[in-house]
Formats: structure tokens, sequence, C-alpha cells
């Protein structure tokens, strides 16, 4: 099993645009795909033997676990995705960032997405996931202009808002969200959002109502910039990709447990196990 980050380039960090992938160790492996389609990546799934890539590009890419392309949506103009998951449905659940919503595709990637949110549901859409009940919590963050507010709204299975579900935390700018094993909300943090002495966090919130049950931090006095992608390991830690690193955390005590991976030019956006 491999660890695959995606590292945007471009404005937002110049980084190194692939999709790269990790060993056991943290070593670096290189690209894990040279395919020309994956450019500045962002989100990823995995659905059965498959990985799910957000590209550049505008499109979304399915990869064996070679690296191969085996399936493309091609070309979806001013499809600009951000975050990626799949939901109940089991269909593959991609934010919009130029569109502020979230759209659904089928696996197949042989049929046009779906709007499953009003456009725009949100100033900026910063990672969205799936409870165990359905319902689907987004956050709603920051954007690179600097628009936008810092909380997390609940969707129904019938999206409708749930009202009883709110975040109250003014030291919220949410930059990725998933879901824990105990079923409550995580959210990777910095506030505030781009200030060279913004506070990095990882939060976790009650997944009834919201409440703020704990608040997840690195050591005094290491790295940990610019949080980004959240995701659960196979064995139970907290992993999280930020600026030229991935971190770890043992989630059940809520010790750092530093970092896993260091590699300086590192823009991660997402991370995830294949393989």
């Amino acid at each position: 099993m491999v660890l695959l980050v995606t590292s945007a380039s471009g404005a937002n960090g110049s980084g190194f645009g692939k999709l790269l992938a990790f060993g056991e160790n943290g070593e670096a492996r290189g690209s894990f795909s040279e395919d020309a389609r994956i450019a500045d990546p962002r989100g990823l799934g995995v659905n059965g033997s498959l990985l799910f890539v957000n590209s550049g590009l505008h499109r979304i890419l399915a990869l064996d676990d070679k690296g191969r392309v085996v399936r493309d949506t091609g070309a979806l103009q001013g499809l600009n995705p951000g975050g990626g998951n799949f939901g109940p449905d089991g269909r593959y659940y991609v934010g919009l960032r130029a569109a502020r919503t979230i759209m659904a595709f089928s696996p197949t990637l042989d049929r046009a997405g779906e709007a499953v949110l009003p456009s725009p549901v949100v100033p900026f859409p910063r990672g969205f996931a799936f409870g165990r009940d359905g319902t689907l919590f987004l956050a709603s963050g920051i954007g690179p202009g600097g628009a936008g507010d810092n909380t997390i709204l609940a969707f129904s299975p019938e999206r409708t808002i749930k009202s009883s579900w709110r975040v109250k935390d003014p030291a919220l700018s949410p930059l990725d969200l998933a879901i824990a094993p105990n079923g409550n909300v995580i959210v990777s943090s910095e506030h505030p959002f781009g200030a060279a002495d913004a506070v990095t966090t990882v939060r976790e919130y009650n997944r009834a109502a919201g409440e703020l049950v704990r608040v997840l931090a690195p050591d005094h006095g290491t790295g940990f910039k610019k949080p980004r992608g959240l995701r659960f390991g196979p064995d139970g830690k907290l992993y999280c990709v930020a600026q030229d690193e991935v971190v770890a955390f043992d989630f059940a005590t809520g010790k750092f447990l530093g970092a896993v991976v260091s590699l300086t030019g590192l823009n991660g956006q997402a991370l995830i196990f294949f393989g």
C-alpha cells in the first residue's frame, strides 16, 4: 500500500503539480502516474481497485494500481474540481470551486454529473464528507481571493439544511473535512486563513449538534503550515497533508506524532492510501 498525495501547482503554491507516491517509511517514490491528463491535481477517492483523481484540466480520471488511466470524463468546461469523496449511493462527489457547489458522478465516469446542491451553496467550499446516516457535511471557508466565511453546514439526505447542526467556533477557518471513526466531524483549520502567524489545528465537532469537542495541535515550535487534506489511515491514525510534509495524529489520544513525510516544495492538497 502506498500513500498518495496531490501536490498543486501554479498561482496557489507553485508546487509539483503531480500525484506523488510515498512508501511505508515516508520515502518519496516519485510520480504515481506520468499521464499528461493529470495536472494541478486536487481531490482523491478510492472505489474498489480504482483511484479517482480530480485534475486541474477540468476532468476526473480513474487509475489502476499501476497508475494507468482506465476511465476519463474528458474535459468538462468550467468543472474546476476541488475535493472528492464517494457517497453512500456509490457515486463520486466532487466539490466545484468556481460553481461553489457539489456535483455527483457515476463511478463509470460515462455520463454527465448531477449537481446535488444549489450553486452557489457556499462562498467557497473547503471539503465535505458523508456521515453514517447520510448527512452531507460541507466546510465553508475562505477562498484564495480572501472572500468567504468560516463555518460548516450539514445537509440531510434530502439535501435540506439541518437546523439542529450549528458550529459556533470563532477560531475556525476550515481547509478540509473528514468523518472520524466515532462519527464526529474533523476539520483542518488555518486561522486567520493566509496569515503568516495563523494558528493551524485539527478540530473535532460533535456529529449531532456541531459543538466543538477538542482541538488537536502540533507540538510547540513544529511546522504544520497550511494544513489541507485529511484522511484516516488503515492503522487508525489521522493524517493531514501540509506545506512540505504529511503529519500524523494518534486520534484516540490526540497526540501529535510528527511528520511521516517530508518533502520541500510539497504543496499538498489531498492524500489517500491505495493498493
